[in-house]
This record gives C-alpha cells, structure tokens and sequence, in this order.
C-alpha cells in the first residue's frame, strides 16, 4: 500500500494506476476522489487494524476510543463519498461497477451500524459490525493481492481479470469475517451452557444440603 501510495507522490497524472485512467484524469471531481481515496487508505487500514488489539483496548480504551472514531469519520465521510466516485468510473465495464458499488454501500453500513451500536452499549453486535467493516477495508489489499494470484495462475484479458478481481476483492473476505463471526458465537454459547450448568449444579447441592 505504501509503494502504491508514493507512487501517487508528487501529483503526478501520468503514473501507477492512473496511467490507464487517462480518460478520466481531466476530470476534477474523479481526480480529486481518487487523491483522497488513495492518501487515506493508509490511515484508514491502521486506524481499523488498532481495534481489534485486546492490549490496546483493555490498557489504553481513550487510545481505543479516540482511534475508533477516526477511523468512522475516515470511512463515512472520506472513503465512502470518494469511493463511491470512483466505483462510477470504474474499469471492467457494468460487472466491475456493480461490485465496487456495493462494497462501498456495504463498507458505509456497516460501519455506521457498528457506531450506532456501540452509541447503544452493544458491544457484541459493534464488534461483529466492525469485523464485517475492516473486512471491506482490508479489500484494499486483498484487491492487490487477487490480481497477482490470478493473472500468475490463468491467462485473462485485463478486462476479465479486473471483473473477477473486483468481486474477488471483497467477497472472500466477508465470507471469513462472517465464519469468525459465527465461530465466536458458537464459542460464546458453549461458554454460556457450562455457566449456566455450573449454577444449576450449585443450587441442586445447596437444596439437597438444605434437605438433609
């Protein structure tokens, strides 16, 4: 990401990924998104990635706080306008535009459900929404690493390898979030049944005490 970004550094409209996007660089409002969108990834990516540490959260929750809503006001009111601009001009025809559209109306959802439930002391349902959240901005790495794996192992034309890599960029990793998600869940229920196990067993020994 870094390499991506100093790539972009100075405003140079002729190099990295703009190179094939010399349709739309006159464009202001594409060009400016696309300079937002690329400069604030980084933060956005390390901002998210802090959330999930059990040290930072238990030892330092200002830290936590303070992060967790940059890293919201980066997603609603940064990534998502500018990304959404930019899923309109997409490469990769209808297909590519359809997946980039609906990455980013799922990347806003989640993250604002994610604000709203921790707004309403849900910490269970804010996690998962944040683990759904991060998954869609992990998508800018993962977008990265899927065109390299299948344009190593498959002969595609770069349209039809830039259809498959943008769906390919962000739905493997909601099908993960969603497995740890229910995985966790699966765990919290079992720890829940020996708890509750552990009462009954507690109060059938006090009635038989009290019996006797």
């Amino acid at each position: 990401m870094l390499r991506i970004i100093t790539q972009h550094f100075p405003l140079n409209p002729d190099t990295g990924f703009l190179a094939v996007k010399q349709e739309y660089i006159h464009i202001r409002i594409w060009r400016t998104a696309f300079y937002i969108h690329v400069f604030s990834s980084i933060l956005t990516l390390m901002a998210g990635f802090t959330q999930f540490s059990g040290f930072i959260l238990k030892e330092h929750r200002k830290v936590h706080r303070l992060v967790g809503k940059i890293y919201i006001i980066a997603v609603l009111f940064v990534n998502f306008p500018s990304g959404m601009v930019l899923a309109f001009y997409s490469n990769g025809q209808l297909p590519s535009k359809i997946a980039f559209i609906i990455l980013d109306s799922l990347w806003f959802w989640f993250t604002l459900k994610a604000f709203l439930e921790i707004r309403k002391r849900n910490v269970l349902l804010h996690k998962q929404f944040m683990m759904r959240s991060y998954a869609l901005t992990f998508s800018a790495v993962t977008l990265r690493t899927w065109k390299l794996i299948l344009s190593s192992l498959f002969i595609l034309s770069p349209l039809t390898l830039y259809q498959i890599d943008a769906w390919m960029g962000f739905v493997p990793n909601l099908l993960v979030a969603e497995w740890l998600i229910r995985k966790k869940g699966k765990v919290q229920q079992a720890v829940r049944k020996d708890y509750l196990t552990a009462d009954h067993d507690i109060i059938d020994n006090k009635e038989k005490k009290s019996r006797s």
